[in-house]
């Protein structure tokens, strides 16, 4: 055989060999080493690890990133006694290989345990509080008290929750129409409200807007009579005062314009020719 064949072969046997006896731990994960099917050690830390000897020992790998659990939406029943529908979501992660793979050895069978867990904490959680308080003000206790809860019992199983969320809150179908028609309602009702209060308002500013106008005509009718009367009492000044310059004329264009007034096509006077009306005729 030649030495370079020799070669070849003794460094894939050195390579089987390392193989079998040593093995990687990647930072995003964590080993369970074990002999026989029996759990040996717990390895968190990334890098090159040894096992030894190579037949009888084994790893299993476990993901040490967090890990997400999304329920599916479940019923709940409030302290005021309203049904809601509740999606809710948490984050979580393996902090104790050994006791996990002891209880619950999938995730998919921690899935399961986690849903128990949360569920039921949620559930009495919520069933502390009015809806209102849920959909809105108290959210966040009531999300840090269920994820508390749930962590202590969690801790049994190898598993830490971090975090509990709700993604979304809704009523059942058959309480939605029923509660939109209260909504309705109660919106009709403030609507109806607002409408009486402006009705209302609408008819004071009418009837002060009627009773500034009647004020405001008495006042210019007051000041039209008032005007009225200077204005004829200035003009019998100046008839009086032109009266007393010249009688004469004055009683010639009086009697001038009465010819105008009363003399026309369509009127007929009799009367004896020796009258006062027809001296400037004469």
């Amino acid at each position: 055989m030649k030495p370079i064949t020799r070669l070849i072969i003794g460094i894939g046997l050195a390579l089987i060999v390392v193989n079998l006896i040593t093995f990687t731990v990647d930072e995003t994960e964590q080993v369970l080493v074990l002999q026989f099917g029996k759990p040996l050690i717990a390895i968190t830390e990334p890098g090159l690890h040894f096992k030894f000897p190579p037949p009888f020992r084994t790893i299993e790998r476990f993901e040490k990133r967090l890990l997400i659990y999304d329920s599916l939406p479940n019923i709940v029943v409030t302290k005021d006694k309203k049904n809601m529908v509740i999606d809710s979501f948490a984050r979580w992660r393996i902090t104790d290989p050994l006791l996990y793979r002891q209880t619950v050895r999938t995730e998919s069978a921690a899935q399961a345990r986690l849903d128990d867990l949360i569920y039921s904490d949620l559930l009495r959680e919520l069933g502390k509080h009015d809806m209102e308080e849920i959909v809105s003000a108290n959210r966040e206790a009531i999300m840090i008290s269920v994820a508390r809860s749930a962590n202590e019992k969690s801790l049994d199983y190898g598993i830490e929750i971090l975090d509990v969320r709700i993604k979304r809150t809704d009523l059942p179908p058959e309480n939605e129409e029923a509660i939109y028609q209260r909504m309705r309602s109660e919106r009709q009702r403030i609507a109806n409200l607002y409408r009486s209060e402006g009705e209302e308002q609408a008819q004071v500013i009418r009837s002060t807007a009627d009773k500034e106008i009647k004020v405001i005509m008495a006042d210019a009718y007051k000041t039209a009579k008032i005007t009225r009367g200077k204005a004829e009492a200035q003009a019998i000044a100046i008839y009086a005062e032109a009266f007393n310059r010249d009688p004469d004329f004055y009683d010639f264009s009086r009697t001038l314009e009465m010819y105008r007034i009363a003399l026309d096509e369509n009127t007929t006077l009799v009367l004896p020719p020796n009258t006062e009306l027809f001296k400037y005729l004469k």
